[in-house]
């Protein structure tokens, strides 16, 4: 009987044991691919927010981001795509940073970022090149930081000016020590445009693209607590293996350029450029409005025109979205009329109606997120929530930017992008 029992128990050891291996096997041999984790839109330094040519001479340059999703092996992107002159990396590293609003980043995780194999870089004018994969795990919602060492300043800068997140700079190549006791902070981004992980085939990437209010306009430094932030938190809790990227840029328009350019021109490069995007977002449209009516003719024939002109550019969008097989989702406007800056009258608020009633029912995006209604005052439309109201009239609070977040249902960033005909 006692060798029944002892073959029997090697058997059913034997069988769990195979199916361990398989289970093991099956996770090793999914397909996987690479996925944004992070990245930000590009635009000209121009005025404050160029960097110091003292600052590129010899010197280094530590960059924090937060990943939105997690793996066991990633890469950084490298944007030249404004600059006039190849750009020049001499070294470069990639380190998970554990101190939120600190230079210093944990030692044991630093790792030496190739190109090729080899530890430096040139990047032509208007290109962005991929480091070499580099095993370095993470998790959703971690910080890493990124450096990179320069000789000499660029011919034209490229960056992201509204980081909202410390930055710091070094003399000298200190991209391979992990403490930096007397770095200089400064709260922008340069060069640096995404970090994807390799991750499994279910995982995919959302790109939020707008203006300030997507950008995160206001936020405190360091708190990441932009909409998107918080949007990619709900993600995390809810265990959706979607990442999210944020290329908004403060003062951006649809169709003409501002603080950087157009969002119809950077469309392709900011959001279907993304690695493992299946979704995106279009949050736009107030500072076409609002700068007519404060920098231009804003004529009844002039404003009808601006939204036939919006309207031609959203199918566009959708078009090319759906081209690469990225689902779009539309954001309608939110309420501006208390805003100081733009002083709309009741002809801007009447044409805020028209898109909105047109980003609704027009059939151009695959799903509608009504953010209008998420942060307009039930008993003034035309306005703001008190209560999510940043005090400008244009912005939202820490709780509006909550509320856009909440505006967005898991369950459409949760399942496939079936893209139209």
């Amino acid at each position: 009987m006692k060798t029944i029992k002892t073959i029997t128990f090697i058997i059913k050891s034997t069988l769990a044991s195979l199916c361990l291996l398989g289970a093991t096997m099956a996770a090793a041999a999914e397909p996987q691919h690479w996925v944004a984790a992070w990245g930000t839109a590009q635009l000209v330094a121009e005025g404050d927010n160029v960097l110091p040519a003292q600052h590129w001479r010899d010197s280094s340059l530590r960059q924090v981001v937060r990943l939105s999703l997690g793996g066991q092996r990633v890469r950084i992107r490298l944007s030249n795509v404004f600059g006039t002159a190849p750009l020049q990396v001499e070294a470069a590293s990639v380190a998970l940073a554990p101190r939120l609003g600190k230079a210093d980043v944990d030692g044991a995780t630093l790792r030496a970022l190739k190109f090729n194999g080899r530890g430096q870089v040139l990047i032509p004018a208007g290109a962005e090149f991929y480091s070499d994969p580099v095993d370095l795990p993470v998790a959703a919602g971690v910080d890493v930081a990124i450096s990179l060492h320069f000789k000499g300043e660029p011919a034209r800068q490229t960056g992201h000016p509204g980081a909202r997140t410390s930055s710091y700079l070094l003399p000298g190549n200190r991209v391979t020590d992990a403490a930096w006791p007397e770095a200089q902070a400064v709260p922008r981004w340069y060069v640096i445009s995404d970090v994807e992980v390799l991750a499994g085939a279910a995982t995919r990437a959302f790109v939020a693209i707008g203006d300030s209010i997507t950008d995160g306009y206001g936020v405190v430094n360091d708190s990441n607590t932009r909409w998107t932030d918080v949007l990619a938190g709900r993600l995390r809790a809810a265990n959706l293996p979607v990442g999210v990227v944020n290329a908004g840029i403060g003062g951006g328009r649809l169709l003409r350029d501002g603080l950087g350019p157009n969002l119809s021109a950077r469309f392709l490069r900011d959001v279907t450029g993304r690695a493992g995007v299946t979704h995106a977002l279009v949050f736009i449209g107030v500072n076409d409005m609002g700068g007519q009516h404060r920098n231009g003719s804003d004529t009844p024939a002039d404003r009808q025109r601006l939204l036939a002109d919006m309207q031609s550019a959203y199918r566009q969008l959708a078009d090319q979205a759906h081209a690469h097989g990225v689902c779009l989702l539309g954001a309608t406007v939110t309420p501006y009329s208390g805003s100081g800056y733009y002083h709309p009258e009741k002809e801007n608020e009447e044409d805020r109606v028209a898109l909105n009633d047109w980003i609704r029912n027009s059939g151009v995006f695959d799903h509608v997120v009504d953010f209008d209604a998420a942060l307009r005052d039930p008993a003034r439309p035309a306005y703001m929530d008190k209560a999510y109201d940043s005090g400008d009239g244009l912005h939202p609070s820490a709780a509006g930017y909550r509320a856009l977040a909440d505006a967005v249902p898991l369950s459409v960033l949760n399942q496939p992008c079936k893209v139209r005909p």
